[in-house]
């Protein structure tokens, strides 16, 4: 996330500095082109900092085990939001399978962000390109991601590959009987495979709903890449996450 807020807090600077080279903005204290070139030249060395900074090294979750311990245990890159929600656990359980993108705010917004498409064009349905009024996790299980694990009422994890090397046409390596095994024993170079979790505890007089993303980058050549695309969309990343618990607790209260 620091890495996140200082990109773009970089992207600012140099458009504030490209600005004021033409025409010094002094409102903002940058009264001259030198003043111009300064503010141009720190946001392109925080820039550089932000996009060239190497990953962290994979580590385990430090919060209690989970489906998505045995499937992911170790990755780079982490994502991790929560919410109350008034409902009984079979109910949020059951939102969680049937909300749709178009009960998520900003849904579209952001994901047109992520993956800029023209309005004429037909595009293959998916996650990033889901019917509004259709759940979006069958959406999702249909264009990608294959199901992990689930056990009613407390855990759902689902598992794609967001790199794989050039060629590869098969999303997430497909084994009728196991398709969890074969994910978490994947490792060859130049893969980076996602694991997303939805878990239900009892908490209080409803649930504590968490979702949870991890990736795990299978070498360090495709880490590095990774974390260039992580950083950019990271904090758009969150606010779908965040907008996602919320329609889930909303259809969940709704419902009880």
């Amino acid at each position: 996330m620091a890495i996140s807020v200082l990109l773009y807090a970089a992207l600012a600077l140099l458009a504030l500095g490209s600005v004021s080279l033409v025409r010094p903005m002094s409102f903002l204290g940058i009264a001259t082109r030198l003043q111009a070139l300064a503010v141009f030249g720190t946001g392109l060395a925080a820039a550089a900092v932000a996009l060239f900074l190497p990953p962290s090294p994979a580590r385990v979750s430090t919060r209690a085990r989970a489906r998505i311990d045995e499937l992911l245990p170790e990755f780079q890159f982490e994502e991790f939001h929560e919410r109350l929600v008034r409902a009984t656990p079979e109910g949020v359980f059951r939102a969680i399978h049937d909300v749709p993108a178009g009960d998520i705010r900003l849904f579209r917004l952001l994901t047109w962000i992520r993956s800029p498409r023209l309005p004429w064009r037909t595009m293959p349905e998916s996650i990033l390109n889901p019917p509004a009024n259709e759940p979006i996790l069958a959406t999702a299980l249909r264009s990608g991601f294959v199901l992990l694990a689930e056990e009613r009422d407390r855990e759902i994890v689902l598992g794609t590959l967001v790199v794989r090397p050039h060629g590869t046409r098969v999303a997430v390596p497909n084994d009728p009987d196991d398709p969890a095994r074969r994910f978490a024993a994947l490792d060859a170079p130049g893969y980076a495979k996602a694991a997303m979790s939805f878990r239900i505890e009892p908490s209080g007089g409803g649930c504590r709903l968490t979702t949870e993303t991890r990736i795990f980058a299978t070498d360090p050549k495709t880490a590095r890449a990774f974390a260039v695309y992580w950083r950019f969309v990271y904090p758009g990343s969150a606010l779908l996450r965040v907008t996602w618990l919320r329609a889930i607790a909303e259809r969940a209260e709704t419902e009880s």
